[in-house]
């Protein structure tokens, strides 16, 4: 099945984030290196951890990789890897 990658969120300027979500924090963090890794132009991603709406527990969040695109410079090709990364790592990703 063909699916067309997610598009992100384009700023004035044309600056693009994407998100990169994980619920563990082991998954976000390798896959922050591999982003870097990957696209080193982008530099390393910055890994943070979001709580969910409504919850108390701390255990109940979620680790996010927040990817700086300020040329726009990824493709489709380039979108559809961070794809396959975020579902190594049982995550996705999403338009931030």
């Amino acid at each position: 099945m063909n699916t067309v990658p997610a598009p992100a969120v384009v700023s004035p300027g044309g600056a693009v984030r994407h998100l990169l979500v994980f619920p563990e924090r082991d998954s976000a963090e390798e896959s922050a290196e591999s982003v870097a890794e990957l696209f080193p132009a982008l530099g390393v991603p910055t890994v943070v951890r979001e709580l969910l709406a409504g919850e108390d527990d701390a255990e109940d969040a979620q680790w996010v990789v927040v990817v700086d695109d300020p040329g726009g410079a990824l493709g489709p090709v380039d979108l559809a890897r961070l794809d396959a990364l975020a579902e190594e790592g049982e995550g996705w990703r999403e338009p931030g």
